[in-house]
Order: structure tokens, then sequence, then C-alpha cells
């Protein structure tokens, strides 16, 4: 489900409401313009005979024969201008109307866009020009477009419920959210809400570690949302899911970019961030038990899933070349490193939550201790560990003056 997000309004169909973060267009079809008021004389004259008008006064026109024109010079429906075109001659010699004129025009306009339809048809023309028409459909129909790096503020300051529009705002000053991505779901009937939000979910987080690739510069009060397709903006081709970045508690505003990936990086850092990626992705896949005593075989597959981690992550350290400032920083990262791996893969093979606990606790102590500052200093990275939930397992203190360890909560 969406992160945080807790249900918004519910739908005027009965459906269940959308998830936080949802921010369609407002639902369709829109009624047409409404029609002109006919004219009215503050002293209607008597009738007069056919084809006559009243003294110093002239006949109306005859509104079919304008909407002739109209759709005559647009040609858009051609032969429906034929036949309003038809009707208003007959209507314009019984009533003594005008626009006889307009009538003929928008016949003849009418009949020589119904043959250039034909011909274009009979060319493969036509079909080019309904394939345009049909993608304009679905481009209007399709939710507001939020491109990837822009930021916006919400109206009516929530990234909760409905949103018709955003006010897109610079990303170095305040804004309620930050796009980072955006894809396309693919063709076929209304999948619903609860199947369209749990891809959101899974696509969203994968790809929120690609547009802010360092962990370590993400605030504690910024979570995921994302803009989904409604059941109405399905039927008009609407297809995209954005991803964003916004306050936990939705309404809070931002400051700054989180942008970290390879076009604001140079080589050496985005390096390390890619070998850092492989930690944190098996950090994610912590088990849901908070207890390790309540499910000890899934916590000893996940201490094997950052054994394998920490090994692939050690290797891509080791085959870059850093340059001689971060060189040894880096080598003293690689070290605690190689220590946390040992105890993940012994917390691995334990046959009781204790002796995972003491393995974990030690494990977990490393991956962010003082040599990771100092290798991510020599860098320019962030310098800061994440700030995990309150209670979490393994906040060990250092000697020189403590931090917070490791943050997957057990």
């Amino acid at each position: 489900m969406a992160i945080p997000p807790p249900p918004g309004p519910q739908q005027p169909d009965g459906q269940n409401p959308p998830p936080q973060g949802q921010y369609p267009p407002p639902p369709g079809p829109y009624p047409p313009p409404g029609q002109p008021y006919p004219y009215q004389h503050p002293h209607p004259p008597q009738p007069w005979p056919q084809s006559y008008a009243p003294y110093g006064s002239l006949p109306p026109v005859n509104g079919f024969a304008i909407g002739a024109l109209v759709l005559g010079v647009l040609c858009f429906v051609p032969l429906v201008g034929m036949i309003l075109g038809t009707v208003a001659l007959v209507q314009i010699r019984k009533k003594g109307e005008r626009g006889k004129g307009m009538a003929v025009s928008g016949m003849v306009l009418s009949l020589a866009g119904t043959l250039l339809l034909v011909v274009s048809l009979a060319t493969g023309g036509g079909r080019a020009f309904w394939e345009d028409f049909g993608e304009a459909v679905r481009e209007s129909g399709s939710t507001f477009s939020v491109d990837k790096g822009e930021c916006f503020d919400a109206p009516g300051g929530s990234l909760e419920g409905y949103a018709y529009d955003v006010d897109e705002v610079p990303c170095d000053g305040e804004h309620h959210a930050e796009v980072f991505a955006g894809f396309q779901l693919p063709d076929g009937k209304w999948p619903g809400e609860d199947e369209i939000t749990e891809v959101a979910d899974d696509r969203c987080y994968t790809l929120a570690g690609t547009y802010a690739m360092d962990y370590w510069a993400w605030p504690a009060d910024v979570d995921v949302y994302y803009f989904l397709p409604t059941r109405d903006s399905w039927g008009l081709g609407d297809r995209e899911i954005t991803c964003m970045f916004g306050s936990v508690d939705g309404t809070s505003t931002l400051t700054g970019s989180l942008r970290t990936d390879e076009t604001m990086l140079d080589a050496d850092q985005l390096a390390y961030l890619e070998a850092d990626a492989l930690l944190y992705e098996a950090l994610a896949t912590a088990p849901e038990e908070e207890y390790v005593e309540d499910a000890l075989e899934e916590h000893k597959a996940w201490a094997s899933r950052l054994d394998k981690a920490l090994g692939e992550q050690i290797a891509m350290l080791r085959g870059h070349a850093w340059p001689a400032a971060a060189d040894g920083p880096v080598a003293g990262h690689v070290k605690a490193l190689e220590s946390a791996r040992e105890e993940w893969a012994e917390a691995a093979r334990v046959s009781d939550a204790d002796a995972f606990y003491e393995h974990y606790g030690t494990g977990g102590f490393l991956l962010e201790g003082t040599p990771t500052v100092t290798a991510r200093k020599a860098l320019g990275l962030a310098t800061t560990p994440p700030v995990y939930g309150e209670g979490a397992a393994g906040e060990y203190e250092e000697e020189d003056g403590g931090r917070d360890g490791l943050g997957t909560e057990v």
C-alpha cells in the first residue's frame, strides 16, 4: 500500500477510497457549453405574413444554417454539416429567416470534407488521422503531467485524496513533492485500485533508490507517494503512475532536491553508491515478524542474504580505482564490511534467537560505523547515518560518543 497513505475521501461511485498521494484528473465526461438564449423582444410584434418582417427590423438568422457553416469550416463531421444545411434551407423557405448563404456554404464545405475523408480512408491517411486523434484523447484523459526531477505544491496543501492540478515550483525552495520516476501500466481492462496500488508500491520504492542513490542523504521525514489512474481516467487511456517524494505527514514541505544519481555524482561517488545499494536492498528484505523468536528461520535466511550482498559489495569496492585521498578510507570501510560479513554469516547458522541477536547487533553496528563515515567524507557524500525507528534493534554506543547502528527492526 502507499506509504504512509491514509485513506482519502470516499469516491462518489462507492468504490474504496484512493491511496494517499493519488492525484488523478477530475472524472469525465464534461458537459457541453450552454446553448445561447433565444432573442426576446421587449414588445413582441404581431405575426406578419410569410417572408416579411416588422418595419425597421431584420428576420433572424436560422440556427441550423449557422451550425452547417461551422461544421463545414471545421470539416470535423462533414455529413452532419450537410444535413444541417438541408434542414436550414427548408426552414428558411418556410419561416422567411436569413442564412441561406451560410447553409449553402456549409453544405459545400461539408461535401468537400466528405470527399476528402473518403479519399484519405481509401489511401490509408484516415487511419493515421484517427490514430493521432485517439492519442490526443488519451493524453487529455491522463493525469496532469509532472516530469521526473520537477517539484510542485499540492493545491490545498496536502498530498492526500484527489488533485486536479498541481503548481510547479523550483526544487531549491520549499515544495510538497519531488517527482523521481514514472512508468506506464499495460493496456487492458480496468485492473482495480488494489492491484494498481500494489504495483505502484513495489515499483516506486524500487525506483526511489535509482533517483536518490545516497540513502544517508534522505531526510528522516521523507516518504514515497504516487499518482494513480482512476477508473474514469483509465477509460480515457490513462496508464501512467507517477512516483514522488513527500513528507511523512503529507502536508509538511521539503526543501531542496533529493536527487543523487548519475547526473549529480562523479565516477567515484557513483561507484561507491552502486556498491552500497546492494547492501540496502538486502537490508530491505528483513522479515515482517518483529521478534526473532517468532521467525528464527526467516531471520536466518535474511542474514544469509546479507552475507551474500556484503560479498558482492566488497568485490565492487575492491575492483574500483579510488583517488589517493579516498583510497585509504575506502580500504578501512572494506575491512569493517568484511568483519560485518563474518557476523552475518554466523547469524545465518545459529540455532537459537539469543545467538542471532548477538551476531546481528555486532554485524549491524559494523555496517554504519566510523570507517563508513570516514570513507563517505573522503568521497564528498553524506556523513550522517540514517535515522531509524525508535526502539530499533542494533542501537549500540561507540566509545567516542555513540550513534545508532543498524536500522532494521527485528
